[in-house]
């Protein structure tokens, strides 16, 4: 990967941690508790989204260019099914915890999509610092 690609992967979850903090501040100041514990717990779900298609895009990566490491030989590996069972605990997990914590369930699908906000904050950044 070039080393642009790399800086700006590295920035995403700056930019998630960023608007996470500022929307779960402003969840709170508008909407009360469980806004903002909702909008937090999505925030959350959507880094580690990023971290688990993160890993998965770098296992496909490496294989593809047969740099193999010592981690890819582990067993249950072989396949995106790891990562499918990782991620659906990950859900599963918040809908229990938004089922009986009492977090707003709007406010958390609005945290999920940090992610995406993140990205765009990042082509933005992008183009405002374009190198010609």
């Amino acid at each position: 990967m070039s080393q642009e690609f790399e800086q700006a992967v590295a920035r995403l979850p700056r930019w998630i941690l960023l608007l996470a903090a500022a929307g779960t501040v402003a969840a709170a100041l508008v909407s009360g508790i469980a806004t903002a514990g909702g909008f937090l717990l999505g925030s959350v779900a959507a880094y580690l989204n990023l971290r688990l298609i993160e890993r998965a895009a770098n296992r496909v990566s490496r294989l593809a260019t047969d740099t193999r490491t010592p981690e890819d030989d582990r067993p249950g590996r072989g396949t995106g099914l790891w990562v499918f069972i990782q991620f659906t605990a990950i859900v599963f997990g918040a809908i229990v915890i938004l089922s009986f914590s009492g977090f707003s369930r709007p406010a958390a699908f609005c945290g999920f999509l940090v992610c995406p906000a993140a990205a765009i904050l990042e082509i933005l950044y992008e183009l405002v610092t374009l190198k010609q």
